[in-house]
C-alpha cells in the first residue's frame, strides 16, 4: 500500500496503521448549547425528549404536541428515569432535578459538583446518579437530601447499575467500582483506561456483568467471584455503549461504528460495519429484529444474523435508543426532530421537538493518534498539534498492560490470567 505526504518526491510503503489513544476524552464535555437532542425516553405515551437547548419536552407522540417543556440551567445530554410520577434527570449545570411528569413542575433540585452525564437508577427510594466531580451520590427520592457520596478518584460519567443490593459503575480512573447500598465498597475492577457507560446501565446475566471501556475491550467479570472471565477486542476507538443480551448472544455497537454479535463465552459470530458513526446505545429487538441508530444519521434493521433487512436515514445522527411504541419506531435525533417509523422502516412522520441551529458536535476521534509504520521500521504520526504525550495521559494505568493475552476478534482464551 502507497502512501503519499504532500511531498513528489516522498513515498513510503505502509506495513500497519496502529490507532492510540492520546489523552482524556473531552468530546462531551465540549458540546455547545444548541437545538439537538442525544436521548429520550417514553412514559404512557409521553416521550420525554432531553435536549441540549436546556429544555427538557414532554411531547405527546398521538397528538403530536409538545405538553410542557422545563427549563434547567445546562445542557442535557443523557436520559433521565420515571418513577411514582416524577422524572428525574441531571444536567450540566450540576443539579439533579425531580420533575412532576403531569405538568412538569419542579419538586426539587440537588447540586454536585460539576457537570452530570450520567443516567441515574432507583432502588427503594433512593436514588443514585454519578457527576463530573468524581462523586456516586445516593439521594433520597422523595425530598433530594443527600444520603451519602462515593469519592472515585475521578469523573463518574458511568450511569450507575443496580443488581443484588449492589450498585455498580465506572469511572474515569477506569475502575468498575462495587458498592453495598450504604456506600461501602465492597470492590474494584482494573480496566485499561476511562468507563463511559452514560448512555445506558450495565448489562447483568447470571452474576456476570458485561461492560466497555476505552480501552477498546468488552468486558465480562463474574461479580462474586471477583474475576474476568473474558474480554474481546472491538474498534481502536473505544466502548462507551451497553450490551443486549438476547437468546444468550450479546449484540454491542463499538465507537468504530460496528455492530458485534459475541457468545456468552466471548467468541465472535458476526459483525455489521455502519457507514462509520458511533454507536451509543444498546441495540433494541423486537421479533427477532435489531434496531439501532448511528452518528451516520442511519437507522437500521438487521435480522439476528447480522444481515441488513432495511436502512432509514435521518437529516443528521441518531444518537438515541430506537423505542417500539404501539407496534411503531420511536426516536429523537441530533437535529432536534422526533421521528416515528413503520416497523419496516417507512416514515410516518416527523416532528421538530427544539428550535434554532444544532449544538455543535466536536470531531468523535480527536483524542486519538494514527501511527503510521513502515516496513523500515520507521514511524510517521497524524495526530492534533496540540499532541498530548500519551505517557503521561495513561500514567494512572501504568500497571495495565495495554496488549491483552486474549485480545480476539473471532478466537476466545477460555482461560484468563486475571484471578
Amino acid at each position: 500500500m502507497d502512501i503519499s505526504f504532500g511531498f513528489d518526491d516522498f513515498a513510503t510503503e505502509l506495513t500497519s496503521l496502529e490507532v492510540k489513544k492520546a489523552r482524556k476524552f473531552e468530546r462531551v464535555w465540549k458540546i455547545t448549547e444548541g437545538g439537538s437532542s442525544a436521548g429520550s425516553i417514553i412514559n404512557n405515551g409521553i416521550a420525554f425528549i432531553f435536549a441540549c437547548d436546556r429544555n427538557v419536552y414532554a411531547f405527546d407522540i398521538e397528538k403530536r404536541e409538545i405538553i410542557w417543556r422545563f427549563m434547567s440551567g445546562g445542557i442535557n445530554l443523557s436520559n433521565g428515569v420515571v418513577s411514582n410520577g416524577v422524572l428525574y434527570f441531571g444536567s450540566y449545570d450540576s443539579y439533579v432535578y425531580a420533575i412532576d411528569i403531569k405538568d412538569g413542575s419542579e419538586l426539587w433540585r440537588f447540586k454536585t459538583g460539576d457537570k452530570i452525564l450520567s443516567i441515574p437508577n432507583i432502588l427503594d427510594n433512593m436514588l443514585f446518579i454519578g457527576s463530573k466531580d468524581g462523586h456516586l451520590y445516593a439521594i433520597d427520592a422523595s425530598n433530594g437530601s443527600e444520603l451519602w457520596r462515593y469519592y472515585a478518584g475521578d469523573a463518574v460519567n458511568s450511569s450507575p447499575t443496580i443488581y443484588e443490593n449492589m450498585v455498580i459503575f465506572g469511572s474515569s480512573t477506569g475502575f468498575l467500582y462495587f458498592l453495598d447500598l450504604n456506600g461501602n465498597e465492597l470492590w474494584r475492577f482494573k480496566t485499561g483506561d476511562e468507563i463511559y457507560n452514560d448512555s445506558g446501565y450495565f448489562t447483568v446475566k447470571d452474576g456476570v456483568v458485561y461492560f466497555g471501556s476505552y480501552d477498546d475491550y468488552l468486558y465480562a467479570v463474574n461479580i462474586y467471584k471477583r474475576k474476568e472471565l473474558w474480554r474481546f477486542s472491538t474498534g481502536k476507538y473505544g466502548n462507551a455503549a451497553t450490551p443486549l443480551i438476547y437468546n444468550n448472544i450479546l449484540y454491542y455497537g463499538s465507537r468504530d461504528g460496528t455492530l458485534y454479535a459475541i457468545t456468552l463465552e466471548g467468541k465472535e459470530l458476526w459483525r455489521f460495519t455502519t457507514g462509520g458513526g458511533i454507536l451509543l446505545r444498546k441495540p433494541t429487538i423486537y421479533e427477532g429484529k435489531l434496531y439501532f441508530g448511528s452518528e451516520d444519521t442511519n437507522v437500521y434493521c438487521l435480522d439476528t444474523n447480522g444481515n441488513e433487512l432495511w436502512r432509514f436515514k435521518c437529516d443528521s445522527g441518531v444518537f438515541d435508543s430506537i423505542k417500539i411504541f404501539r407496534e411503531t419506531l420511536c426516536f429523537s435525533s441530533w437535529n432536534g426532530k422526533f421521528y416515528r417509523l413503520t416497523m419496516d422502516g417507512r416514515k410516518i412522520w416527523q416532528h421538530a421537538i427544539t428550535s434554532g441551529k444544532p449544538a455543535y458536535l466536536p470531531p468523535a476521534y480527536e483524542e486519538w493518534e494514527t501511527e503510521i509504520k513502515t516496513e523500515g521500521g520507521e514511524e510517521y504520526e497524524e495526530s492534533k498539534e496540540d499532541k498530548y504525550s500519551r505517557s503521561l495521559a495513561m500514567q494512572e494505568f501504568d500497571s495495565y498492560k495495554a496488549k491483552s493475552e486474549y485480545t480476539m476478534k473471532s478466537e476466545y482464551a477460555s482461560k484468563s490470567e486475571y484471578k
